[in-house]
């Protein structure tokens, strides 16, 4: 969804890091992936998505919020981790949650995901160097079908990334509909590079928000381009508008890798 209030947000440290397990075979397909500089074709697998906001605390020590970042970065060597970064948001905006960094990841599985939230590592970064210094945390989780383009999103590229909250007791027909809506956005905003979507299916987190999206753009240029027309985007709300509850919408922008240290 293209929307709502910004409210510009900075900070010093991100770090996005993709491991070359991305070149593995993705099973049971027994082709390779590609590097990130040439296009995938997705369509006979599944994605899993994996995003979380965090709201990290006024005042905080840089110096804390560049460990809580490097520590997250690191995860991306979990064998269960197919792409990850992590970092501060551009824009966030929505007035209710006021989130300051975004972690974004992909799953082959469902499985790997609960591998992945389970892992010592990942407990004792969560545990050591997030929740000390969050105020707030929100997660949501989705099956990406028919996902093109790339595994691992360019440096530069802009995301956006959208959540909705339906009213209560809504069938499953206008559920699809919203979905369905937000299935044609790509073909109406030529700027898209890619676009994911589904229903979130870990509730706990969540915050009772049940769709999620994911548009990519090759940089912030193109993802201002799409805002700014305001006709085709007040469209698109337009149809989905009587069946929300509340939204959540973050701009991110995803940064180069950064190198790793050389092995001792």
């Amino acid at each position: 969804m293209l929307c709502l209030k910004t409210r510009p947000l900075s900070s010093p440290f991100s770090l996005t890091f993709s491991s070359s397990k991305r070149l593995r075979p993705r099973l049971p397909s027994p082709p390779s992936f590609k590097p990130y500089s040439h296009s995938i074709n997705m369509s006979s697998t599944q994605t899993i998505e994996h995003i979380v906001l965090f709201k990290v605390k006024d005042d905080t020590d840089p110096s804390k919020v560049n460990t809580m970042v490097s520590g997250l970065s690191s995860l991306v060597s979990l064998d269960q981790v197919r792409h990850l970064t992590v970092g501060p948001l551009l824009r966030n905006r929505s007035s209710a949650l006021t989130f300051t960094h975004m972690l974004h990841s992909r799953y082959d599985s469902k499985d790997d995901l609960s591998a992945y939230s389970a892992h010592p590592s990942h407990l004792s970064v969560v545990r050591g160097s997030v929740l000390p210094i969050c105020d707030d945390i929100m997660a949501v989780d989705w099956v990406a079908h028919n996902l093109e383009g790339d595994l691992v999103p360019p440096p530069g590229s802009a995301i956006r990334v959208s959540f909705l909250k339906l009213k209560e007791n809504l069938g499953d027909e206008v559920k699809n509909g919203v979905l369905g809506v937000i299935g044609g956005i790509k073909e109406r905003f030529g700027q898209i590079r890619q676009l994911s979507y589904g229903e979130n299916f870990s509730p706990a987190r969540a915050k009772g928000f049940s769709i999620a999206s994911l548009a990519v753009f090759p940089g912030q240029a193109d993802l201002d381009a799409a805002a700014s027309n305001e006709d085709l985007v007040n469209q698109q709300k337009d149809k989905v508008r009587e069946h929300l509850d509340s939204v959540v919408v973050v701009d991110y922008l995803v940064p180069s890798p950064q190198p790793r240290p050389a092995s001792l």
